[in-house]
């Protein structure tokens, strides 16, 4: 599949889902003993997007302050098919949304027009490389003061989602298939 990507027969794309809350990200920090280090936050509202990313950095992507759930994604996918030119091919993980009753009910109809999912083996992230945008997006493409209001916040989120391919690209490794 990767070898028809690279040759361009088809177009491939990784998906997921992931959320920014009003709670920030800090995965790590550290400060000098006499200094106050501090991000302003608040419980509350919560950003989910999801999105579909190529090797090339061809980004697609919807966001909602509602759950993503399976009717978010079939009309994701609805409105995703019509932009195809030619086979087009999806990872996806095994989260709940993805293998509903509905969701593969409706993969009939997207296989028509040329969209077709292969899932990841379970509890594989690593294999999923739109993991890297999600961890770059809270760790260095969102600043400490995009998260001063929720407002703030969208905004920010929305420019650098926007960005992906064009200001902001992930340098990802070539296929190897010597094995």
């Amino acid at each position: 599949m990767e070898q028809r990507a690279i040759n361009q027969d088809i177009d491939l794309y990784y998906a997921d889902e992931s959320g920014v809350s009003e709670q920030g990200y800090i995965p790590y920090g550290w400060q000098f003993k006499d200094e106050k280090v501090s991000i302003p936050a608040a419980h509350g509202q919560q950003i989910n997007c999801f999105g579909l990313l190529s090797r090339q950095n061809e980004f697609h992507f919807k966001t909602t302050c509602q759950s993503i759930n399976t009717d978010f994604l079939i009309s994701f996918f609805d409105d995703f098919v019509l932009k195809l030119t030619k086979y087009t091919v999806v990872v996806l993980d095994n989260a709940k949304i993805h293998q509903s009753k509905a969701f593969k009910k409706r993969c009939e109809y997207w296989q028509k027009r040329g969209l077709f999912f292969v899932y990841l083996p379970p509890y594989s992230p690593h294999l999923n490389i739109i993991e890297k945008l999600w961890h770059e997006l809270k760790q260095r493409w969102l600043r400490p003061e995009d998260y001063f209001s929720f407002e703030t916040l969208r905004y920010a989120l929305q420019l650098a989602l926007l960005a992906v391919g064009s200001e902001l690209n992930i340098s990802f490794s070539p296929f190897n298939y010597s094995h």
